[in-house]
């Protein structure tokens, strides 16, 4: 049986300020790790699994954005005059993603290990699921230091909790958005609706996972891929 063929939310429209000066001119997608800009990391995986179409959204910076997306056959969404957050951007996205199930991705992230959408693809439910959330076990991740966002039951469910980091890979879907009446909001008001439903599930990541959202974590992030 093949794998759903989903279109990709790409979220890249933040201002990227733990970067520090490194974002003072360009936005955080566009810094370099292992020499390539981390969103062409995340359009890597968006790619393998083939994909009707890729939405990214844009805000900071968006002109810098716009030309190296663009080209690259990336549609955009672009948020003025204000930023909308993962919530808000996705709902803003909608007509352009014109899907019912999507894949959303951060792209401050650095995977080692099996690509996390086509693992999000081939145990997707929708008898089941409104979302299937990519989570890493802490002990698995680089340069991380919380506790984690979510604790996971028996048969996948996700709650709130400590031991599992959202590593910012999902399928969802996002006809919810519309029932939330906030302009700008966190995707997190649609994971606490789908969750009070007992239809918020979780995956566990098999491999490793580097959060870049800060300096630091360029040089981890490289580190983890030397050794891929």
């Amino acid at each position: 049986m093949s794998q759903p063929r989903f279109p990709v939310m790409l979220f890249a429209a933040g201002f990227g300020t733990r970067m520090g000066d490194l974002t003072r001119s360009r936005p955080k997608p566009l810094i370099k790790v292992a020499g390539r800009p981390l969103v062409d990391h995340a359009l890597d995986l968006a790619r393998a699994v083939e994909p009707p179409r890729i939405v990214a959204n844009t805000h900071y910076l968006a002109p810098m954005l716009a030309r190296h997306l663009e080209p690259q056959g990336v549609i955009l969404s672009d948020e003025q005059p204000d930023i909308l957050d993962t919530g808000g951007g996705l709902r803003q996205a909608g007509p352009m993603l014109a899907s019912d199930t999507v894949f959303t991705m951060n792209t401050d992230a650095i995977w080692s290990g099996p690509n996390p959408l086509a693992l999000l693809a081939e145990h997707w439910n929708p008898d089941r699921m409104d979302a299937l959330l990519i989570c890493v076990p802490v002990s698995q991740t680089v340069g991380y230091l919380g506790q984690g966002d979510f604790s996971c039951d028996d048969e996948g469910r996700l709650h709130r909790g400590a031991g599992l980091v959202y590593g910012g890979a999902q399928i969802v879907r996002p006809d919810g958005l519309a029932e939330i009446p906030e302009r700008s909001f966190s995707l997190n008001l649609l994971w606490n609706r789908i969750g009070a439903q007992g239809r918020l599930f979780g995956l566990t990541y098999p491999g490793r996972w580097c959060d870049v959202g800060h300096p630091g974590g360029i040089t981890l992030a490289e580190e983890l891929l030397a050794h891929v």
